[in-house]
């Protein structure tokens, strides 16, 4: 079956420059029904960098986040992940869709981390981490085992390799998930509230893993509402609002001396 024609908008496809960052995002809408979710998001992420989305609950900040990897397809707009663009091909200054196994080869190099873990329930840890590798990318067993390993090493579950999920905490679980998404070796990584469904006291452990891949050079866009992480670690702080990016900037700047009012309104709330 052919790839469908898309429903992106033309006009901005037209005379791209070469890639000057690992993630641009133009003109993005969505819409879920009769609501608008994100209206005509422009952002772009240079590589290396980490980006912290922060915004009210229903702001339009996880819909973005699934919109780059095309979890969610866009009504119009575009998201290109290393100057390839995810979910379309171009053809003269139209967008097609691809089909699904080239969106998933897409997807492969972009790791993302839900709110909730969803690690294979009746898998052992290791298992979760070499599935796909060898899957999708053919691995041989052996190297997916070793790499599994060595990235356990990394978050600190090394001797956890033979647990189920329900024998983890959830933030070791949140670990493994991260590990999991890095054994695909991603040239970005997205976090969708990734701590929220933790207890406060296994917060600090899953930070400290997201902190050692941006003191490493992964290139992230983090939807968080643990703000300290954000200004420690965030090169820029995007504030959503109601479906649009409402003020972005240095962390210092947005979280301490915001310029819009409703990014003064959203961190009363919050410091």
């Amino acid at each position: 079956m052919a790839a469908a024609e898309s429903h992106v908008a033309p006009e901005a496809v037209g005379g791209l420059t070469p890639v000057e960052h690992m993630i641009e995002i133009h003109d993005l809408h969505k819409r879920f029904g009769n609501v608008e979710v994100l209206k005509g998001i422009d952002l772009h992420v240079a590589a290396g960098k980490v980006v912290c989305i922060i915004g009210a609950s229903g702001s339009g900040k996880s819909t973005l986040l699934r919109c780059i990897n095309h979890l969610e397809r866009p009504d119009a707009g575009y998201v290109k992940v290393n100057g390839e663009f995810v979910g379309y091909r171009q053809r003269g200054e139209r967008l097609h869709e691809v089909y699904e196994h080239e969106l998933c080869a897409a997807r492969a190099s972009i790791g993302m981390v839900f709110q909730r873990f969803n690690l294979f329930q009746n898998m052992t840890v290791l298992d979760n981490l070499t599935l796909a590798p060898r899957l999708a990318r053919g691995v041989a067993a052996a190297e997916a085992k070793r790499k599994a390993l060595s990235l356990l090493e990394r978050v600190g579950l090394a001797s956890k390799k033979d647990r189920y999920p329900n024998r983890l905490s959830g933030g070791e679980q949140q670990r493994v998930a991260i590990a999991r998404a890095l054994a695909m070796e991603p040239r970005v990584m997205l976090f969708d509230e990734a701590t929220s469904a933790l207890d406060p006291e296994l917060v600090g452990e899953v930070l400290e893993v997201m902190r050692n891949l941006a003191r490493e050079g992964m290139t992230m866009v983090c939807v968080t509402h643990e703000m300290g992480f954000a200004r420690e670690v965030a090169d820029e702080v995007v504030f959503m609002d109601k479906g649009v990016v409402a003020e972005r900037g240095p962390a210092t700047q947005v979280l301490q001396a915001p310029r819009e009012a409703r990014t003064r309104e959203f961190l009363a709330r919050l410091l």
